[in-house]
């Protein structure tokens, strides 16, 4: 896989992501800092780290399962590997400009 084909697929990856949203919170999960890192080697294997805005959430297990369909779904994604992590502990900073002024913090 050349490297545009690479950036391709993920930026392709990070669009699905941005159709992902808590039921709770009116902000894609990507736009609110939850993903923690996207790493596609040439094969076409992805291995994902995201988080939550809270351990106990609620829409937790809906949440991931819609994340896996989305991202498996891309493609030129063969395989994926989501990690569901809580280090670093996720905060408000983490959250893009715009998703800190959709939710009123900016």
């Amino acid at each position: 896989m050349t490297i545009e084909e690479k950036t391709k697929i993920e930026e392709s990856i990070v669009d699905v992501l941005k159709t992902v949203y808590d039921p709770e919170i009116p902000v894609n999960i990507y736009d609110l800092g939850m993903i923690y890192k996207i790493d596609l080697d040439d094969e076409g294997n992805l291995d994902m780290d995201m988080t939550f805005t809270s351990p106990s959430c609620p829409a937790a297990d809906f949440i991931f399962e819609d994340v896996r369909t989305k991202v498996e779904s891309v493609e030129g994604v063969k395989t994926a590997n989501i990690n569901l992590v809580f280090e670093p502990v996720w905060d408000q900073s983490m959250m893009s400009e715009e998703a800190r002024v959709e939710l009123g913090f900016e």
